[in-house]
């Protein structure tokens, strides 16, 4: 986690604006959700679906070309979690 930063907004046409440093960026171009809570808000990066779809089908392909292990899937023992007092 990168330390905090302090930053000024500024008016950039009918919008109030802050600066990301760098290093605290999404990079441009990258969608964002801001939501309000109180008196701060939060910024995350909207995930890209097709992108991310693009990695899952890669993901899927290449560990379909893994294939099965030749001697098939191994059983294991069941196991039991021990009881711990207090959880």
């Amino acid at each position: 986690m990168n330390a905090p930063v302090n930053t000024r907004t500024f008016k950039s046409g009918n919008s109030e604006v802050v600066r990301l440093p760098k290093g605290l960026g999404f990079g441009i171009g990258t969608e964002v959700r801001i939501e309000k809570s109180g008196d701060g808000l939060s910024i995350h990066p909207v995930a890209d679906r097709k992108r991310v779809s693009e990695e899952l089908r890669r993901l899927v392909a290449d560990l379909e070309a893994i294939g099965a292990p030749p001697d098939g899937v191994q059983k294991r023992d069941p196991f039991e979690f021990p009881d711990r007092a207090g959880l």
